[in-house]
């Protein structure tokens, strides 16, 4: 069902009489797991704008919506959920660990007495610069010309697309391509990438400082968890942890869950798949996870948890985009075998 077809069906449903109807049946066994990553509006003409979930306003309903429709838990709640009747649980959760999640969302989850979990990269923490998916952004919202015809015997360009344009107009749909190319790159090819794409736009790769203030720092999570959010790991660098061999994938997995417990005194109990698409993460990948304490990890490639396909190592999120208005949200949250897309 598209957006749309779904919009208008919420719609339908969400108005009396048929709320109260919606209220008596919508009741279901397992847990729908909501997925953000910005909060804001993309006001500078520099970053992925598709990686805001939705503005201040928006999740502000949201968030009321949810505490009136649905029950709203956290991670170590998840299992028990699984287990038990019918309900409407939602666990909301938000990944990467950028600023705008501790200044705009963290405020708004407590206004709201409610929780969320925070799947944080640890090395941009550490060391903050930009993610290789907002670099392609500043460098392509940074170009000099207005088209790239490569040629495919040169080196300096044949990781890019052959052809895409620069002009202004079209860098969105540019940047979900070059997006899409990057995420299909065998492992080691990334920084080759980037440099190929900063040249072929005639403009520099993005400096650590042309990203300050991008980032939460350690003391923000160290609030957020010290106030009832829970903090989980997403990798250290966010690599598709699928292309990396055994041992580097261990790296990541076990380096973040070891700078969360440096800095913050937790075990690493909940992970996000960096990208979270099925092929994102491998057999190996969960076996890592395990061996590293891991309980819960979580992929994104839509649906909702039930209790008859339960893998812990793979519990489905549904994305979180701009324009999610209240009766949707009230409609997934009360037939995820419909909406929960």
């Amino acid at each position: 069902m598209s957006r749309s077809r779904r919009n208008q069906a919420a719609e339908v449903l969400t108005i009396s009489p048929l709320r109260g109807l919606l209220a008596r049946l919508g009741r279901w066994r397992g847990v729908v797991t909501l997925n953000y990553h910005r909060i804001g509006r993309p006001d500078r003409e520099l970053w992925d704008h598709t990686l805001w979930s939705a503005s201040a306003e928006e999740l502000d309903r949201q968030l009321a919506t949810l505490g009136r429709c649905a029950e709203v838990i956290d991670p170590c709640e998840v299992l028990e959920a699984m287990q038990g009747g019918r309900g409407r649980r939602v666990l909301i959760t938000f990944d990467d660990g950028y600023r705008d999640n501790f200044e705009i969302a963290f405020p708004l989850l407590q206004n709201h007495g409610l929780r969320a979990a925070f799947f944080l990269a640890t090395g941009f923490l550490d060391h903050p610069r930009a993610p290789w998916w907002d670099e392609i952004a500043w460098i392509v919202r940074h170009a000099q010309g207005e088209a790239h015809q490569a040629n495919a015997a040169s080196r300096d360009c044949e990781l890019l697309p052959a052809n895409f344009s620069l002009a202004a107009r079209e860098h969105d749909a540019s940047i979900t391509e070059l997006v899409a190319r990057y995420k299909a790159l065998p492992s080691g090819e990334g920084e080759r990438f980037l440099d190929q794409l900063a040249r072929a736009a005639g403009s520099a790769r993005c400096a650590p400082s042309d990203a300050e203030g991008l980032w939460m720092t350690w003391e923000m999570a160290r609030q957020m968890g010290a106030a009832g959010m829970s903090i989980g790991g997403h990798s250290v660098t966010h690599p598709i942890l699928a292309h990396l061999p055994g041992e580097h994938q261990r790296e990541e997995i076990a380096g973040c869950a070891r700078r969360l417990a440096e800095e913050l005194r937790v075990e690493m109990r909940w992970f996000a798949y960096p990208v979270g698409d099925r092929y994102t993460f491998t057999r190996t990948t969960q076996e890592i996870l395990h061996e590293c304490g891991v309980e819960l990890a979580f992929s994104f490639y839509g649906g909702f948890a039930k209790p008859a396909r339960w893998n812990p190592l793979d519990v489905p999120r549904i994305h979180v985009g701009p324009g999610l208005g209240p009766e949707l949200l009230e409609a997934t949250v009360a037939l995820p075998q419909i909406f929960a897309r």
